[in-house]
């Protein structure tokens, strides 16, 4: 069955290279992430990735797959950057302390049927010093990114516990993925 990703981030398509997955095409879906008041991180991922999922068009024969990635701070989502002094907000409220990487992912089958996973990700970061964080945000690497950081980069060196899904914080959370594929009728090796 021909599989859709709505999705235009090259590292979702990395990840889907690892299941030996590649999409017969790539949309990008157009939705408003803005969150609803008083929602929490949680259910806020798992509207984002279906709301992705359903903005795509689709044939009858297709699957869609969407994501979303959410880093929370206690009840605090923190999205992606606007500005240099957003980004170091994000970096020193995260800066010595565990946060959530919650990476939700779904799934359209041709029937109709939409199913949805949620990865939750534990990360306790140390304590990074103001010039770190300088560095960090001039060499932009957490430019566009959920939380301002990508853990496949620099920042990974700042992680001192991880517990859950290393994919899940890229983007894309291999285990459950693997899942929803399976179940929505892809044939996996």
């Amino acid at each position: 069955m021909p599989l859709v990703l709505a999705s235009t981030s090259p590292r979702r398509l990395d990840l889907l290279a690892r299941l030996g997955v590649t999409p017969d095409r790539v949309a990008a879906p157009d939705i408003d992430e803005t969150p609803l008041k008083g929602e929490f991180p949680r259910a806020y991922a798992l509207r984002l990735a279906e709301a992705k999922a359903r903005d795509v068009a689709r044939a009858p024969d297709e699957i869609v797959l969407a994501g979303d990635t959410v880093v929370a701070a206690g009840r605090r989502i923190l999205g992606k950057p606007v500005d240099a002094a957003d980004h170091r907000r994000m970096l020193e409220l995260l800066s010595g302390r565990r946060h959530h990487c919650l990476s939700a992912v779904a799934a359209i089958a041709p029937d109709g049927r939409v199913r949805v996973r949620l990865s939750d990700t534990i990360l306790a970061w140390r304590v990074l010093t103001p010039q770190e964080i300088d560095s960090y945000i001039a060499g932009g690497e957490g430019a566009g990114k959920a939380g301002g950081y990508a853990i496949q980069g620099r920042a990974e060196a700042w992680v001192r516990f991880l517990h859950g899904s290393h994919s899940g914080v890229v983007g894309l959370p291999l285990f459950e993925t693997r899942a929803l594929l399976a179940a929505s009728g892809i044939a996996l090796g």
